[in-house]
């Protein structure tokens, strides 16, 4: 198939097969008249690719399923370099839910602090001649 057809089947872009045969992991097969020839196995790989992609897994890390793919496995993830690919994005990404719960916490105890700040302020408010808060955009009360 021509490239015009491989991209419309894989869901891309003309300009992404190009990339990705720039990068090495798309082969360059060109046909008698010089346009770009593909096979079903290229789809195959196109697809191993933006899945991994639409999970998070850079471009360079798309590499060893790939390669998994072209070594003649059913499945790209099968491999031992695929493992270890998965392996370091698994913690990558504990990394990243641990830093954003660490946020999370911390905004979470500001909201809590802030509130009960207010209900200070609003409880003063109840007391004759106790502080007016205002809010910042110039009106009063909470």
């Amino acid at each position: 198939m021509r490239i015009g057809e491989l991209a419309a089947r894989a869901g891309t872009t003309t300009r992404a097969l190009r990339y990705y045969e720039a990068r090495g992991l798309l082969p360059a097969r060109r046909d008698t008249l010089g346009h770009r020839a593909y096979d079903e196995g290229d789809l195959r790989l196109l697809r191993q690719i933006r899945t991994l992609r639409e999970a998070g897994f850079d471009l360079e890390e798309t590499r060893p399923f790939v390669e998994c793919l072209r070594a003649g496995h059913p499945e790209g993830d099968t491999c031992p370099a695929s493992l270890a690919v998965y392996r370091r994005k698994l913690d990558e990404l504990d990394a990243l839910v641990a830093e954003l719960t660490a946020a999370r916490a911390k905004v979470a105890g500001q909201l809590a602090r802030a509130e009960r700040a207010r209900d200070a302020l609003a409880a003063g408010a109840e007391v004759p001649g106790g502080p007016q808060p205002l809010c910042e955009s110039g009106g009063e009360g909470l």
